[in-house]
């Protein structure tokens, strides 16, 4: 047998110390909308990063990471990876092989929605997707329930009851403890959270994209409109994948999200975006602050915002992002602002 192989075995098979003072570094915990459950102002995303084709000895030092700094909210969904599921396998073996006697000081979240397999029962919003998706998180998990279980994203051509029916189902099976919504904008949102509080579902959570180049969720009213309704929010790409940070300031890096051509275009770097990176990089550097440390304390200034989604290829990053300021005079985001809107 190699070595990279007996390596390998070596690791997965190697208890790691937590550590003791991950409750003393500062993290913050915020509620989630009005119900009982506090998730700290950052979750680890496996969006990227977790899949069959990464190095798993750099995934484990990563979940090492986030959970020795405070953070206990883990975001998954069925169709990380590649491959689809792989993800969600990859974490279920670090919290079995090392984790396990920490279980219920996690707050683990999966979604189902977009397409996870093939053939009709693999995508949308479906009782039967959504139901048997859950079974398979779970088994990949190796875990009995989720704490939330989130719909992907909003489909058109399944009755919004037949969703939130299938939710109903699944949190009194025990399967999942609260259910999410993503990618539901302020009058979709509005609709599933009224049906599902019908159905005495606890729904606690909407988890939208949001930055300070894509602020969607703020101009179309769903950030107010979750406050009122006690629906915290849960941010995704709060980096604009990568954007709002100083790595494209010098060109492409040859390990960034954007040379592999993936979710992130290259298209999306013009002259102008450069610009405004860099303008946008003076001000966080006036704060003492990265761009990216910049960017996520913006996201965490909103009172709607519940936790942040943090990616990460490597610990460091998750690290050097949690030395966050969400206290902003009204000149630095009068100045953000005029930055955004420069052509």
């Amino acid at each position: 047998m190699d070595q990279d192989r007996l390596k390998e075995i070596f690791t997965r098979n190697r208890t790691h110390a937590v550590s003791d003072d991950r409750y003393k570094k500062g993290m913050e915990y915020r509620r989630a909308g009005r119900s009982g459950l506090k998730l700290s102002r950052f979750s680890l995303g496996f969006w990227h990063n977790f899949g069959s084709v990464d190095n798993y000895e750099n995934m484990r030092d990563m979940v090492f990471a986030a959970f020795d700094s405070g953070i206990t909210s883990f975001d998954l969904a069925n169709n990380y990876g590649p491959v689809a599921g792989s993800a969600e396998r990859n974490f279920g073996s670090i919290l079995k092989n090392d984790l396990a006697a920490h279980r219920d000081e996690m707050a683990i979240a999966t979604k189902a929605g977009f397409p996870a397999w093939r053939g009709l029962y693999g995508d949308g919003g479906g009782k039967k997707y959504l139901i048997a998706s859950l079974d398979r998180s779970l088994k990949n998990l190796g875990v009995d329930y989720v704490d939330i279980y989130y719909h992907h994203r909003p489909d058109p051509d399944t009755p919004l009851e037949e969703t939130c029916d299938a939710f109903r189902r699944v949190v009194e099976s025990g399967k999942a403890l609260y259910i999410g919504l993503s990618n539901y904008g302020c009058d979709r949102m509005r609709e599933a959270v009224a049906i599902l509080r019908e159905m005495k579902v606890p729904v606690i959570l909407n988890q939208v994209q949001y930055s300070i180049f894509d602020r969607r969720a703020e101009e179309d009213g769903t950030l107010e409109r979750a406050l009122e309704d006690g629906v915290g929010i849960a941010v995704y790409s709060p980096l604009a994948q990568g954007l709002l940070t100083d790595k494209y300031l010098k060109g492409i890096p040859e390990d960034s999200r954007m040379s592999r051509n993936a979710s992130l275009k290259k298209s999306v770097l013009t002259d102008i975006e450069v610009k405004r990176i860099a303008a946008l990089n003076e001000v966080a550097a006036s704060r003492g602050q990265s761009l990216a440390q910049m960017a996520i304390s913006w996201v965490l200034r909103s009172p709607a915002v519940t936790s942040v989604i943090l990616g990460a290829s490597r610990r460091e990053q998750i690290e050097d992002n949690l030395s966050v300021d969400p206290a902003f005079t009204e000149k630095e985001l009068a100045e953000i602002d005029k930055i955004c809107r420069e052509e």
